[in-house]
């Protein structure tokens, strides 16, 4: 009953978004306390560790595949500073957990609370491109691996966001019996359009990112009647406060420039805008959703509509796009919907 309730529930506000009840429990009960725990994990390269985050109700103590979710960041910033940020009162990772899921995300190596590979100490032309997505899925395998033996676990349900959705879909096209359920949101596909992480030129290990870049990024492919209000006031700010706060050489900078490692974008040339696949979406078969916005111009409709057929062995595979959003719709005001679709798909065959 509760399922169909959130299917037939029409889309909600992102500023007045609030955790419901986990499915779990009876009616009437209060909302459990959510806990926090984090960890650094052995990334099995010397010297690099990975950050994992993790949030579960306090009352929750038996695990399953379906309501165990890792989820994993795109190309430019952490995990923990999109997924886990207290927007109006509530993240995202607080609204998976609010419903009765254990859900952790991770960094990346080179990204926010995850040790940086020495070449990121040194000017960026010194070094090639560092964390690339070979490095980065087997960054994920650690991760997963992880959780799946601390919580007993056979398999995970696993969420990528943008540059992360090649290094799920990669993770879940090579080890099919190792992920429950797949979600893709904002999914890179062959490239028909420009970047927009790609500065262009020579790569060095790493590229610097203002916040003034990151803002006009942000407004890609809004129409112009609609950008005001797009993201509400104060949560751009507060992002990008606690996000450049994770590298701590971005500050000392005039005007403060975070450290991106420059792996994605390398990824990007020799595989989407080289027409080139980084996996075999055939080999995926987990149930998958692709999720985005419309508005989105960093991984565009068209990369989703080209890949979700080519997901041949995903079953009750969907695709939904989601009106007045972009790339970052997690930090919009329709943010609601987006948690909304990600949390349908979730919810319908986890047991």
């Amino acid at each position: 009953m509760q399922r169909r309730a959130l299917l037939a529930a029409p889309a909600i506000a992102g500023p007045l978004l609030a955790a419901g009840p986990a499915v779990a429990q009876g009616a009437g009960q209060a909302t459990p306390q959510i806990v926090t725990e984090e960890h650094m994990v052995p990334s099995g390269d010397a010297g690099i560790e990975l950050f994992l985050r993790n949030k579960r109700p306090e009352t929750l103590n038996a695990f399953t595949p379906g309501r165990s979710l890792l989820m994993v960041h795109g190309a430019t910033y952490p995990a923990h500073t999109a997924f886990d940020l207290p927007l109006g009162g509530l993240s995202w990772m607080d609204y998976i957990a609010g419903r009765g899921f254990d859900v952790w995300c991770m960094d990346i190596r080179g990204y926010g609370r995850s040790t940086r590979p020495p070449e990121m100490a040194q000017p960026p032309e010194a070094n090639p491109p560092v964390a690339r997505g070979e490095t980065a899925v087997a960054d994920i395998g650690a991760a997963a691996a992880f959780i799946r033996e601390r919580r007993g676990l056979p398999r995970l349900t696993q969420l990528g966001y943008s540059w992360g959705t090649a290094l799920m879909g990669r993770f879940a096209a090579d080890n099919p019996a190792l992920v429950e359920r797949l979600v893709l949101y904002a999914p890179v596909w062959l490239r028909q359009t420009p970047s927009l992480a790609d500065p262009g030129g020579q790569l060095g290990a790493y590229r610097l990112v203002t916040m003034e870049a990151a803002r006009r990024r942000r407004g890609a492919g809004v129409p112009e009647g609609k950008r005001e209000g797009l993201v509400p006031p104060g949560w751009f700010e507060h992002w990008s406060g606690v996000t450049w706060a994770t590298d701590p050489d971005a500050m000392r900078r005039n005007p403060p420039a975070l450290r991106a490692p420059n792996g994605s974008v390398a990824d990007g040339r020799e595989y989407w805008g080289a027409g080139k696949p980084f996996f075999d979406p055939a080999k995926i078969t987990a149930p998958t959703l692709l999720v985005l916005g419309e508005w989105d111009q960093d991984t565009p409709p068209y990369m989703a509509n080209t890949l979700f057929p080519l997901l041949a062995n995903s079953p009750g595979k969907r695709l939904v796009i989601l009106g007045e959003g972009t790339h970052g719709m997690w930090m919009e005001r329709n943010r609601g919907a987006l948690f909304q679709a990600v949390q349908v798909f979730l919810e319908e065959a986890a047991a």
